[in-house]
């Protein structure tokens, strides 16, 4: 006779600001015959806004789809309030990803469905009990929240990419995470737009006391953003630090990255050479 795994069941326990909530230990990733990460360590405290900078292609994105199961590490592990995800199955991280959400790149909306009808489809999966009224009410409150109330009838070819965004943001919060993960938020957008985009992180810090991973490479947005920044390069996190310690950093490979960029955050401060 066949048994069947139980299906873990995420124990979340809302940890105090400043203990650690995510811990990427000794983690190993390859597509083929490229590697990407080689004993990539690092660690996410609860409350705080984590930026993980680093060049094209050297794996920040994957570092996220790895946490909410969209890719499987190859070795190592990933811990989420002390629990191990490592062996969590497709069906596993449905829970996971109720407590951790993703506002992708593209902001991946269904050009099918309305606005209204998007931020309500992961209530639909996660809340399936909730009511209709229940429903509306919720995602009132979250395009209130991203500052665009009214527009649920509105579809996704209609918006700005800012606005796009924004209700990309406002699905992603539609369960009330604990952690919200960003991905290249500030790419392709205009600097206004680009400015409201960050300011709409620290809010979403302050207003839903939430722990954000953002990866990017546009160094003003990571200054603007962050509480720490971790710099990945050479299949590894290489430093972490306050914005202020990475100003300065004489790491090699921090130094060469904010050197190639300094154009993006010059008028902020002079990077020391």
């Amino acid at each position: 006779m066949l048994f069947r795994r139980p299906t873990p069941r995420l124990r979340f326990r809302p940890p105090s600001r400043g203990e650690e909530l995510i811990r990427f230990e000794h983690l190993q990733k390859s597509f083929g015959p490229k590697r990407v990460f080689d004993d990539l360590q690092l660690s996410v405290t609860a409350g705080e806004t984590l930026t993980v900078i680093g060049g094209s292609g050297s794996g920040k994105s994957v570092l996220l789809k790895c946490l909410i199961g969209l890719l499987r590490p190859d070795a190592g592990r990933i811990l989420f309030e002390e629990q191990d995800l490592t062996d969590f199955r497709e069906e596993d991280f449905i829970d996971v990803r109720r407590h951790v959400a993703m506002v992708f790149q593209g902001s991946a909306l269904f050009d099918s469905l309305t606005v209204g009808e998007n931020i309500a489809y992961p209530l639909r999966e996660h809340f399936p009990d909730m009511s209709p009224e229940e429903t509306r009410e919720r995602v009132a409150e979250k395009l209130s929240l991203v500052n665009l109330p009214g527009i649920e009838e509105m579809r996704p070819a209609d918006l700005s990419g800012g606005m796009k965004k924004r209700v990309g943001l406002a699905r992603a919060i539609a369960t009330n995470p604990e952690v919200i993960l960003w991905d290249e938020p500030t790419t392709g957008l205009d600097p206004v737009t680009t400015e409201s985009i960050n300011q709409m992180i620290r809010s979403m810090q302050k207003q839903l006391g939430c722990t954000s991973i953002v990866v990017t490479h546009d160094m003003m947005s990571a200054f603007t953003v962050s509480d720490r920044i971790a710099m990945l390069a050479n299949r590894r996190i290489v430093q972490v630090g306050a914005p202020e310690e990475m100003r300065v950093s004489t790491v090699p490979e921090v130094r060469a990255f904010l050197d190639a960029r300094r154009g993006e955050f010059q008028p902020w401060e002079e990077v020391a050479p």
